[in-house]
């Protein structure tokens, strides 16, 4: 076999190779994935974010609302990991 006749050869193996791909994705049938449960409902109710938008709408006036410095209290033992203490009248009156 001489050059011309060996490279053609491989180009005719080469597209015959390509067509036989082509065929193949094309005539393959796209499978479906299992169909994800889609959440047509409201997140559920968050009131420690309810009381953050609040104290955010009052901006400066926050810093003496007592409601708000309970929410950052709170806010701020989530974000560190400690679990709040529980609140004790008696506490304050021992001293």
């Amino acid at each position: 076999m001489d050059g011309k006749m060996l490279a053609r050869l491989g180009a005719v193996v080469f597209v015959a190779i390509a067509i036989t791909a082509t065929v193949i994705e094309l005539t393959r049938k796209e499978v479906a994935p299992a169909e994800t449960p889609v959440r047509l409902l409201q997140p559920e109710r968050n009131p420690l974010r309810e009381g953050q938008r609040r104290c955010q709408q009052l901006g400066a006036k926050a810093a003496d609302d007592a409601e708000c410095l309970r929410v950052w209290a709170e806010t701020r033992d989530r974000f560190l990991g400690r679990t709040p203490a529980p609140a004790s009248p008696s506490s304050s009156e021992g001293r």
